[in-house]
């Protein structure tokens, strides 16, 4: 579908630039945007910058990876240079542009990105979010700001101490706005955009329109300009998708499998609930890839820590809960496994687009088993596609395997011998009715079966104990027994003082 916009002022009717450098900003914004290897912009740039220069409110739709931030970011901060003031009163600082996010890690990433852009000029930002001290974050406020990036319940903490006036906002930008309706963050919504002043621009992103987005839209925006670059609902077209039809208990097994296929080095693996994350995490970490977990029951120190490693490269495949599905901007990162269907339709389209980001290519692979067939359908809806679900071959199931010796039945390695390889070289016989009519050959190809080791105590006769040996029996089994001629006993009996003396030791 054709990238839309409807624009209703006559200054935005001019075609829209498609370089950083046919747009008119500010040279330290320029310095800063070469410095970050800016050339050519993405749609939703090339359509939203100009129009948030112009001072218009916007409904911005775009799919994730595609430079929201810095459409939003890099007019803001020209707009608000106009009146920059380089005074170091932080009553000359007053908040005047307020970016709201659903999760922490998404308002870390903005934070430095804005930080990024306005390098080279005296505007000043902060980042204030739940999981972390207060004290830090009330300190950088009382210093004064002008760009604050924000979750809406650690602000709300900031503004009921005081630590945050938001009398002065000229611009807010409520990005992701569809997650922050889906984890029930209106009514702190509502209460935040009550602080500010009526008189201001108001920019909404997301990657969804659903009509509580647009509700929200006709109450806080005034005459917005929609601006669309994507079809609704639409997955990247750089992403490369396959369903496979895989049972529940053999998911890891799949996705081991697929990793070696496709020869990936690093993924993002999504479940549905904590505890599975933190289970799979663990498990994949004992199979002995580089895994760490990112969910909501994590501090948030140890989810930072977790997608810097990832960043790093020190971490190969980063489990997460769909805290991780929106907007988190990690370069050339080739996949994305839902090893759990999400329950929402539309959190796959965020999910997947973790990978393929900024035109490069990706792969998403989920694993279907019968329990997720309502969920794909649902998918299918959304995305408006046609899911092929496709049978996945693991790797003891091809004949060049089988060839070797190697085969696989009800999901267990057995060797030619019918005995069950369990990763430990322990041959585990199959059951009888498995290897009736193995032809004669085979049957006398068999080794023969090893037996028992030896046994220094229960092989010897009893006769060849050492005195020193032979537990004596209790008082009261001396007592309330007769004594027993030893010389009529076979050799294979065991004497019950002897074994009553051992279960006594044990």
């Amino acid at each position: 579908m054709n990238d839309e916009i409807r624009a209703e002022s006559p200054e935005l009717a001019s075609p829209a630039p498609k370089r950083y450098a046919d747009l008119t900003l500010a040279e330290p914004l320029k310095r800063a945007v070469a410095d970050m290897g800016y050339e050519t912009m993405t749609p939703i740039q090339a359509q939203a910058i100009p129009v948030v220069l112009a001072g218009q409110d916007v409904m911005g739709a775009a799919q994730t990876g595609t430079g929201k931030t810095a459409a939003f970011s890099l007019p803001l901060l020209q707009r608000l240079l106009k009146h920059e003031n380089a005074s170091t009163s932080p009553a000359r600082h007053p908040v005047r542009a307020l970016v709201l996010l659903p999760t922490r890690e998404l308002a870390d990433q903005v934070a430095q990105q804005v930080k990024m852009y306005a390098k080279y000029t005296h505007l000043r930002s902060a980042v204030v979010f739940g999981g972390m001290d207060m004290k830090p974050q009330t300190l950088e406020l009382k210093k004064g700001v002008e760009v604050l990036v924000a979750t809406p319940g650690r602000l709300l903490d900031h503004i009921e101490a005081k630590n945050a006036v938001l009398n002065q906002v000229e611009y807010v930008v409520l990005d992701e706005a569809d997650r922050m309706l889906d984890i029930g963050f209106l009514p702190d919504l509502q209460r935040i955009l009550s602080h500010l002043p009526k008189q201001r621009t108001t920019l909404l992103f997301s990657a969804t329109f659903s009509p509580e987005i647009k509700r929200l839209a006709s109450s806080y925006l005034q005459n917005p300009i929609t601006i669309e670059v994507a079809r609704s609902n639409a997955t990247a077209t750089t992403v490369e998708q396959h369903f496979y039809s895989v049972g529940e208990d053999d998911k890891r097994h799949a996705l081991r499998q697929v990793l070696r296929d496709k020869n990936l080095k690093q993924a993002f693996v999504f479940v549905n609930s904590k505890l599975g994350c933190a289970r799979l995490a663990r498990a994949l970490e004992r199979d002995g890839l580089k895994t760490a977990a990112l969910h909501g029951d994590k501090s948030q120190d140890e989810r930072l820590k977790a997608l810097d490693a990832f960043k790093k490269g020190e971490v190969d495949l980063l489990v997460c809960t769909d805290v991780a599905a929106r907007g988190l901007d990690i370069k050339d990162v080739p996949a994305v496994f839902n090893i759990d269907i999400p329950f929402n339709a539309e959190d796959y389209v965020h999910r997947i687009g973790r990978t393929g980001r900024a035109g490069a290519l990706g792969v998403a692979v989920s694993f279907v088993s019968p329990r997720d067939v309502k969920s794909v359908a649902e998918i299918e809806k959304l995305i408006k596609t046609k899911i092929e679900i496709e049978p996945i071959e693991f790797e003891e199931d091809r004949p060049d395997i089988r060839r070797q010796g190697r085969f696989n039945e009800g999901h267990r390695l057995y060797d030619q011998e019918g005995r069950r390889d369990d990763g430990r070289g322990v041959g585990v016989e199959r059951p009888r009715e498995r290897v009736e009519g193995n032809s004669e050959r085979r049957r006398e190809s068999r080794p023969a079966p090893r037996s028992a080791p030896a046994d220094p105590f229960f092989d010897r006769p009893y006769e060849a104990t050492p005195p020193s040996e032979a537990a004596e029996p209790a008082p009261w089994e001396a007592a309330a027994k007769p004594a027993i001629n030893r010389g009529n006993l076979s050799t294979n009996i065991r004497p019950k003082r002897k074994l009553a003396a051992l279960f006594k030791q044990s």
